[in-house]
């Protein structure tokens, strides 16, 4: 190695330290916290180890008082029919960009980046209005219905792999007497599974986290999600930080996990996207 790439190597493998720390400090810190109880998390500071490593009353606690496993429960249907309903959703919007050429296509496509750029809390008083008048309000039809709403970056997935697909198979297709929707089922989403991949994974996790949705559409105490279930712990007179951390952990486990198994589909999917 040269002298001269000797600063280069050492302020990249600095950098990367200083980011992993920046990563993996805060789940440390709520790892420690997990394992604590009430009189030693408030007495020890944030990064001092828990005196006991096998202390798992905090995790029977949030899975009891917290009713986490019905929030699992109702995650799981939400996120379910959630995904199912976008992925019709968005493969149908980016079919109709990408194939039909008609006046207001470009408006229309503008239209959703410039809706992708207005924060949702500015619609919100409209939009529950509208879930209100719908009769949806405190069901998990509300959360179902806001997440099935087109997602631009899944839009955008599908239009890249999309244009990759020869519009000669169309032809083809309606030449065999294929109608439009034969044609889109049988051979667009096919061909549309690696996108169609990347996209639930993305959407999916963003809906598992999610918080403001269902705290706000679904107050309901039997309609908990997994996000909604931790805030059970915080009061006006304190929080029973020991318990959130440990309701956190058993949280990002799930999310963790899948990320670490489907990583190279997630940058796979990505990549192809962008240079298709």
């Amino acid at each position: 190695m040269k002298l001269h790439q000797v600063p280069v190597k050492v302020a990249k493998y600095l950098s990367l330290i200083i980011a992993g720390v920046v990563c993996v400090g805060p789940l440390v810190v709520v790892l420690f916290a997990s394992l604590k109880t009430k009189k030693e998390y408030s007495s020890t500071g944030p990064l001092d180890p828990p005196k006991n490593w096998l202390n798992f009353d905090n995790f029977v606690t949030a899975f009891t008082n917290g009713r986490m496993l019905q929030g699992f429960i109702n995650t799981a249907i939400i996120l379910a029919v959630s995904l199912v309903g976008a992925i019709f959703v968005g493969t149908l919007a980016a079919y109709a960009l990408d194939r039909f050429a008609f006046k207001g296509r470009r408006m229309v496509y503008n239209a959703f980046l410039v809706a992708s750029l207005i924060p949702a809390v500015l619609m919100q008083v409209a939009t529950f209005h509208i879930i209100h008048a719908m009769g949806l309000f405190n069901t998990r039809g509300a959360a179902i219905l806001l997440f099935m709403g087109t997602d631009v970056v899944a839009i955008y997935i599908f239009l890249q792999f999309m244009a990759s697909i020869p519009v000669s198979l169309d032809e083809a297709a309606m030449l065999e007497g294929a109608n439009r929707w034969t044609i889109y089922w049988r051979i667009i989403l096919p061909l549309l599974r690696p996108a169609i991949a990347t996209a639930v994974i993305i959407k999916g996790i963003a809906i598992y986290n999610e918080f403001y949705i269902p705290f706000l559409y679904m107050p309901a105490r039997e309609l908990g999600v997994i996000s909604t279930s931790l805030y059970r712990f915080k009061g006006p007179f304190g929080a029973q930080w020991e318990v959130i951390s440990a309701g956190t952990i058993v949280v990002i486990v799930p999310t963790l996990v899948l990320f670490l198994f489907l990583q190279r589909f997630i940058y796979r999917g990505l990549v192809a996207g962008a240079v298709k």
